[in-house]
C-alpha cells in the first residue's frame, strides 16, 4: 500500500478505514501491481513466456511466467493478511 495517493505508510494507516483497505486488497488480487513498472514488466514477461512455450523443443519443460520477471518478489517476503493487519495496530 505503499505510495498509494501519494501517501507514507504511516499516512495510510491513520486514513485508509479497514473496509477501504479490505477493497485495495481484492482489487490487487484480481488486477495485480499497482506499480506501472511492474505491471509493464509483467506484460513483457507474459508474452516472452507465450513465444517461448510455442517455440520450444519437444520434452522440455514449459516455461513459467516468473522465469521472465527477474524484479518479480511475489512470493519474497509474503505474509498473511492477518500478519499484515498486526502491523497496522
Amino acid at each position: 500500500m505503499c505510495g498509494i495517493g501519494g501517501r507514507t505508510i504511516a499516512e495510510a494507516q491513520q486514513r485508509l478505514s479497514y473496509t477501504e483497505f479490505l477493497q485495495w486488497v481484492a482489487f490487487r488480487r484480481k488486477r495485480g501491481s499497482l506499480h506501472w513498472g511492474m505491471r509493464s514488466e509483467r506484460d513483457a514477461a507474459m508474452l516472452a513466456t507465450l513465444y517461448a512455450n510455442y517455440h520450444r523443443k519437444p520434452h522440455t519443460p514449459p516455461h513459467a511466467i516468473s522465469d521472465f520477471m527477474p524484479h518479480d518478489r511475489e512470493d519474497e517476503g509474503a505474509i498473511s493478511l492477518e500478519e499484515a493487519m498486526e502491523e497496522w495496530h
